[in-house]
């Protein structure tokens, strides 16, 4: 009996170890990954890519050395002096080794070794109400257009690509026309009355040297803002002060670092930059008066870590009290939202997409696809539906067969491409709203393309709401070899999908 407890009670002192340690781990994933961020779901990655991708990148930002982690490696002398200046990498560490040790055990004993990827159980028919028109920008393989917008001002579709080229689609023709030749590749393109803003991003790969730019040309003339802009991917123009000059509203993507900036022009034409938000991953706005009080308020959409939508509320010229309405895991990928009365309640709902995947975890993820968030009526939101879609990452959202309730367009630069490449792009025809239930249809085989754009209005202005998606085949992530070549081949950078509902 002596024996028996001589042997029990190391057990005991070893698995109370064990717990307690499990239980600091535990705490430590809390403090240490919510400092910043919304708090991830460990079980949303698996084993591999904690280990050697995420938990790494930690470690470096938590100035503690990761063997084999070359957090400068592969860069340029300048790209590598603007990332030590970022301030983003701690010099000193900020925990213990012993602490990081506990945290990275805790953290791959509770992640999977894999992501169940059960999204294609949905049943999907042919797309038959829309007539397809694709369309060619030059001779040339391959497409690389990297704006693609609907001026509802104007009542046309404007295009941009890569080489810095402007178009604007003709309708009657079914071609592109072009406009202007920019420089580099080109992310936003804005006419506003006789003046037009052309936004270069600079870079298309993550960086965090600054040098976009952002052009005015204004009877014929073109000057550069005095300002560089770092990685801009949406620009919007808008008088919010009421003073009869337009101030410019820029996404600075960024990437360790970034910004929303707003940039107000004087009578004398001086410009001037203030920082909005000061964070990186800011993608989009959309300009409201979200509380009823007269003033123009900006919705952003943040990814990069601290993902989520944002309230700006404008509370005195040029002011703004910021307010975060939503929040996001840091691995959801957010990057497109839209705003909507999905309820017809008379407030602002807002559709979220979330499938950006080219990033340090590139593998499918069961949360990718479009969650609508009705509003209450004073801006607190609620996600009521989720569709799922591997690597979702832009959508249309508009009443296409106008029987009254919203129908979707959805493309997919990241799904499935080797399981189910069909499901890139899916249009959800409303059945009924109230439950949120959806018929989803598909392109046919005909008509594939590695899409990176989409956006919808009446292009051929016969009263009904037409789709247009474009195609991107530059190097985002892998394809296989037999589909890169059929979209290399394509013979076409755009397509059109043409209402049928008003002939």
């Amino acid at each position: 009996m002596k024996g028996f407890v001589q042997l029990i009670i190391p057990i005991l002192f070893f698995v109370s170890c064990s717990e307690n340690m499990s239980k600091k781990g535990g705490e430590l994933f809390v403090t240490q990954c919510s400092s910043c961020h919304a708090l991830p779901r460990i079980k949303d990655l698996p084993k591999n890519l904690w280990r050697d991708q995420v938990l790494p990148e930690m470690g470096a930002r938590m100035g503690i050395s990761v063997s084999d982690y070359n957090l400068l490696g592969g860069f340029s002398f300048q790209e590598q002096h603007a990332i030590l200046n970022s301030g983003i990498y701690s010099v000193k560490p900020q925990t213990s080794l012993e602490d990081w040790k506990l945290l990275n055990e805790y953290i791959i004993s509770v992640a999977p070794d894999s992501l169940k990827n059960n999204q294609y159980q949905i049943q999907v028919a042919e797309l038959s109400n829309f007539e397809f028109s694709p369309v060619d920008v030059d001779s040339s393989d391959g497409s690389s257009i990297m704006f693609a917008k609907f001026d509802t001002v104007k009542n046309k579709l404007n295009i941009a690509d890569t080489r810095g080229r402007v178009f604007e689609y003709d309708k009657e023709d079914k071609s592109l026309k072009k406009l202007l030749n920019g420089s580099g590749p080109i992310s936003s393109f804005i006419e506003n009355d006789s003046i037009q803003y052309v936004t270069s991003i600079g870079s298309l790969s993550p960086t965090e040297i600054v040098n976009g730019r952002i052009f005015e040309i204004n009877d014929n003339t073109v000057q550069s803002l005095p300002i560089d802009f770092h990685r801009p991917v949406h620009t919007s123009v808008y008088d919010f002060d009421e003073d009869g000059i337009d101030e410019i509203l820029v996404c600075e993507y960024g990437n360790l670092t970034g910004s929303l900036s707003l940039i107000s022009k004087s009578p004398s034409n001086i410009f001037k930059k203030k920082i909005l938000l000061g964070q990186p991953g800011t993608i989009r706005t959309i300009v409201r008066d979200m509380n009823g009080d007269g003033k123009s308020d900006i919705v952003v959409m943040t990814a990069q870590g601290n993902e989520g939508v944002s309230i700006l509320y404008q509370t005195d010229s040029l002011n703004f009290k910021s307010e975060q309405v939503i929040h996001f895991s840091p691995v959801y990928g957010s990057s497109w939202f839209e705003m909507v009365d999905y309820d017809n309640d008379g407030d602002q709902d807002i559709i979220t997409v979330h499938g950006d995947n080219a990033d340090k975890t590139p593998v499918l993820k069961p949360y990718h696809g479009m969650r609508i968030h009705l509003n209450d009526g004073a801006n607190n939101f609620e996600e009521i539906f989720f569709f799922p879609l591997n690597g979702a990452t832009r959508s249309v959202s508009a009443d296409f067969d106008q029987d009254g309730d919203i129908d979707f367009g959805l493309i997919s630069t990241f799904p499935d491409y080797k399981n189910h490449p069909e499901m890139s792009f899916v249009y959800l025809e409303n059945v009924d709203q109230d439950k949120f239930r959806f018929e989803t249809k598909i392109l046919g085989s005909d008509f594939s393309g590695r899409w990176f754009l989409i956006d919808s209005g009446d292009f051929d202005q016969d009263g009904d709401i037409d789709i247009a998606l474009s195609c991107a085949t530059f190097n985002f992530t892998a394809v296989p070899s037999k589909l890169a070549q059929v979209y290399e081949d394509n013979p076409w950078d755009m397509l059109i999908l043409e209402n049928l509902l008003i002939n």
